[in-house]
């Protein structure tokens, strides 16, 4: 079995914008946590709005540059445009994987339909790396709708796993990506188990976004905890206690590269951070 390397507890959440309310559990900015390729997981918890009156929730146009965006919407609806012309509704149990790459510039509000009724809102997002061969690609959006999502049945009745990217068994993810990589949304039901298994080669990281789990017969894991593991070979054994659980499984191939970050923007090298600043601040971006 692998072997579990730490456990971590969601720090204090903050507010991106005025509607999205986030506890950010790793970031390339921060503590090194093997999370390679993945570079930022923010999770909005369950949180009740109430009617907007009027009045947008979210965050306005903003730019990115060099890696790519995953908005996983759980409860609620969120609305996305943005610089290529691409835009829509990002509705319950939908996912939108926008890559930034060369460029692009997007907002993102609470759908107007939700921010008239108000109601309980829960979503996550993920920044993913791309390899310096493909920070420069340009830049496009994958909608990736619930019912286009495969969902696998868990051995023994245990539950389910959304295969959001990547391969589980014989089932493909709904995403293309540009690296070997897994996201998988699972649910296990009360008192079951599941063997997770995943290449020796992926970094390996299993966040509960809800109820309890424990993870090889031995240590618990808690909802807005997050489990990495050595990289080695062996399966993890996840039991739901206490009730259902859900939990976000992210695996993939660390990028071995350098990252330079700075706000929006995700490079190689400080001079590649400078220069797409300036590519931003000429407006080849483009605009929303």
């Amino acid at each position: 079995m692998r072997t579990i390397r730490k456990i971590y507890n969601a720090p204090a959440k903050h507010w991106v914008g005025n509607g999205f309310y986030v506890s950010p559990l790793f970031s390339h900015m921060g503590e090194d946590k093997q999370t390679s390729p993945f570079l930022m997981f923010d999770y909005a918890m369950p949180h009740t709005f109430a009617p907007n009156n009027g009045a947008p929730r979210g965050v306005g146009a903003h730019p990115h540059s060099g890696f790519e965006t995953v908005t996983i919407a759980y409860q609620g609806e969120v609305a996305h445009r943005d610089s290529t012309g691409s835009g829509g509704v990002i509705g319950e149990g939908d996912v939108q994987w926008m890559t930034a790459g060369a460029g692009i510039v997007h907002e993102e509000f609470h759908a107007e339909s939700f921010g008239k009724r108000g109601g309980e809102f829960e979503m996550a997002q993920l920044w993913v790396n791309l390899p310096a061969k493909d920070k420069k690609t340009p830049a496009r959006y994958q909608h990736l709708a619930k019912d286009n999502i495969t969902v696998v049945p868990l051995a023994d009745d245990a539950g389910h796993a959304r295969i959001i990217a990547g391969r589980f068994g014989s089932a493909d993810g709904a995403a293309e990506t540009f690296t070997e990589l897994n996201v998988w949304d699972i649910v296990l039901n009360s008192g079951a188990g599941a063997d997770l298994d995943v290449p020796a080669s992926h970094n390996l990281m299993l966040v509960v976004l809800r109820g309890e789990v424990r993870i090889n017969g031995g240590q618990s894991v808690q909802a807005s905890q997050m489990a990495t593991f050595e990289r080695e070979s062996g399966n993890v054994k996840v039991e739901a206690v206490g009730g259902e659980a859900k939990i976000l499984l992210l695996s993939g191939v660390p990028i071995d590269e350098p990252v330079v970050g700075y706000g929006p923007f995700v490079m190689n090298t400080e001079a590649e951070i400078a220069e797409v600043m300036n590519e931003f601040r000429s407006g080849k971006f483009g605009a929303v």
